[in-house]
């Protein structure tokens, strides 16, 4: 079992792990070794996700999410297979543990204060008086 959050603990057989040869340069290592991973969620049939954390998740999900419900994470910022393995891993418990939290209270509505508009209005009276003494001199 995987403890994602207090609440939340994925079973290791519902992760899926396959590697494939990592793309970009890397010399005659990249064409010989899979050290890349791809590694597969099941978001719609996991038991262990509460109702809530499993629509949140699928929304944060976005491209990476199948037409299934699969979450698929592919990793090939590092060279060997077991880091590659540790940060597909790491960045699944993250987004998880977002769409585990809870959402930031509504915005409550606030007026200016009474001593804010006094100093904006002031502002531009004075900002004003300087514009007007700028101009031309009146002719008499």
């Amino acid at each position: 079992m995987i403890q994602v959050t207090a609440t939340i603990a994925l079973d290791d057989a519902e992760l899926t792990e396959t590697f494939l040869r990592a793309s970009g340069p890397g010399g005659q290592n990249v064409q010989k070794v899979e050290t890349a991973v791809q590694l597969r969620f099941d978001v719609r049939r996991s038991p262990n996700l509460p109702d809530g954390v499993r629509a949140r998740l699928s929304r944060l999900a976005g491209r990476r999410l199948t037409l299934d419900g699969v979450l698929v994470i592919t990793a090939q910022r590092h060279r060997t297979r077991e880091r590659n393995r540790a940060d597909a891993l790491d960045r699944l418990l993250t987004l998880i543990r977002e769409a585990a939290a809870p959402p930031p209270p509504k915005r409550r509505k606030t007026r200016p204060t009474l001593g804010s508009k006094v100093r904006r209005l002031d502002g531009k009276t004075r900002r004003g008086g300087v514009k007007r003494m700028r101009g031309t001199p009146d002719a008499e």
